[in-house]
């Protein structure tokens, strides 16, 4: 395997070396108050060192039931929220591509619920099923987050009619709590079989737990070089040189852009397969850094689709965002563009040049327009998508969302926001108080 590192590009984000320079000290504090678990939150860093103290016995069970899966269902229903879907979500359309379910012949066809509490999403999905065989993951630490829970009651009960309760018990997989929580306390009733959420990581960061893992290797995703890139990544970014260590010049960068009052983020893509990284890299950062009144706004855009719509804004609107760019530099699958006898349509010029050649002119193109006006890019170049770079790429986001959130001045792993609509929503519907 050629394994190239990613690179982080500041050429065109407007920081001068000395900002680079005169905010060393603060980033390296942070990076020790990551490593060192010093800092508030320090009881969910079990995601930190997880490349060398993964249970190698569960990764082998989760392969075997993977199997499982492939042998005895045309369908995955993955039931989660959050942190409990978006990172298999994300990481079976970047690796399988968009069009994965029609395509797929060897592996199950993957569906996520208990994403929304949209009746017609569900009613739709059951349709989508019907005389298909299935099986089920849920996803949840405690079993009573209302989305996934709801999605689970219904989809459980759709499974016992279809195959009778005993056969049932066989095609549902919970990942859950080692302890505590409504859902191991049906698995052990019913017999499913489990696997674990670890105490000391937060859903947002679980995506190379079983969280994701399961989900991946049902899609025939290869979770053996997920590991591998996750641990080179570890060996890399470990390593305390503010020079060299990409998670810290991203972390630097943006603390120096915040200060500036660039108070927006947006996360770019030119491949639609990638949409969901940034789905997944929205969750992280939002629920990371945004609390006490602080934070950046995380926003994506898909480009070049989207630079018929928020093109506009981004090149001429309010200077109060930047732009992290993802950048691959090899794309295995392409297309040749055809001469046409009448050239009706101009093309001509672009005869014989490849698909994935003009999508990186439009890539070169759209970033020197908006440092023209005056939007600071951060290029993050990648040597192509496949399983190692996918891990290596997602851990330098969690690595680096540590840091900064201790830059920012907040913990970086809690959410106490959340709970506030869950508790109107709760009181509106007359849930009983416990």
């Amino acid at each position: 395997m050629d394994c190239k590192n990613i690179i982080i590009d500041m050429e065109r984000s407007f920081i001068t070396k000395d900002e680079i320079r005169n905010n060393k000290e603060k980033t390296l504090e942070s990076y020790e108050l990551l490593y060192n678990k010093t800092g508030e939150g320090n009881n969910f860093l079990g995601w930190v060192n997880l490349p060398d103290s993964y249970d190698k016995e569960e990764h082998k069970e989760i392969k075997e039931t993977a199997h499982y899966i492939r042998k005895n269902s045309n369908v995955l229903i993955v039931i989660g929220i959050g942190g409990s879907y978006l990172g298999a979500k994300a990481a079976i359309e970047a690796l399988k591509g968009n069009f994965y379910n029609e395509l797929t012949k060897d592996f199950p066809q993957i569906y996520f619920a208990g994403n929304n509490i949209s009746g017609s999403y569900l009613k739709r999905l059951l349709r989508v099923i019907e005389d298909k065989d299935i099986c089920l993951n849920v996803i949840s630490k405690s079993g009573t987050t209302t989305e996934p829970a709801i999605a689970f009651r219904i989809l459980r009960e759709y499974i016992e009619r279809k195959y009778g309760k005993k056969e049932a018990s066989k095609r549902i997989f919970v990942t859950t709590d080692k302890q505590n929580g409504a859902l191991k306390k049906l698995s052990e009733k019913k017999g499913y079989k489990t696997f674990i959420i670890p105490d000391n990581v937060g859903g947002r960061f679980s995506i190379f737990t079983p969280v994701g893992l399961l989900p991946m290797a049902a899609a025939g995703i290869d979770i053996d070089a997920v590991m591998n890139g996750l641990r080179d990544a570890y060996k890399e970014y470990s390593k305390k040189d503010y020079e060299e260590n990409i998670c810290c010049q991203y972390a630097s960068a943006r603390d120096i852009l915040y200060r500036k009052n660039k108070g927006i983020e947006i996360l770019v893509n030119y491949e639609p397969s990638l949409s969901f990284i940034s789905e997944w890299w929205k969750q992280l950062y939002g629920e990371s850094e945004g609390k006490d009144g602080k934070g950046i706004f995380p926003a994506s855009v898909n480009f070049s689709t989207d630079l018929h719509s928020m093109g506009q804004y981004i090149q001429d609107g309010r200077r109060h965002l930047f732009e992290t760019v993802l950048v691959l530099q090899e794309n295995e699958e392409d297309l040749v563009i055809p001469e046409d006898k009448y050239d009706l349509d101009k093309l001509n010029y672009l005869a014989g040049r490849k698909l994935n050649y003009v999508n990186s002119k439009a890539l070169e193109g759209t970033v020197s327009a908006h440092v023209s006006g005056n939007v600071p890019n951060i290029l993050i170049n990648i040597p192509r998508m496949n399983e190692y770079y996918f891990a290596k790429l997602l851990y330098f986001f969690m690595l680096s969302c540590g840091i900064s959130g201790y830059m920012l001045g907040v913990n970086p792993f809690n959410q106490p926001g959340v709970e506030t609509y869950k508790k109107n929503m709760f009181s509106l519907l007359g849930k009983p108080s416990i």
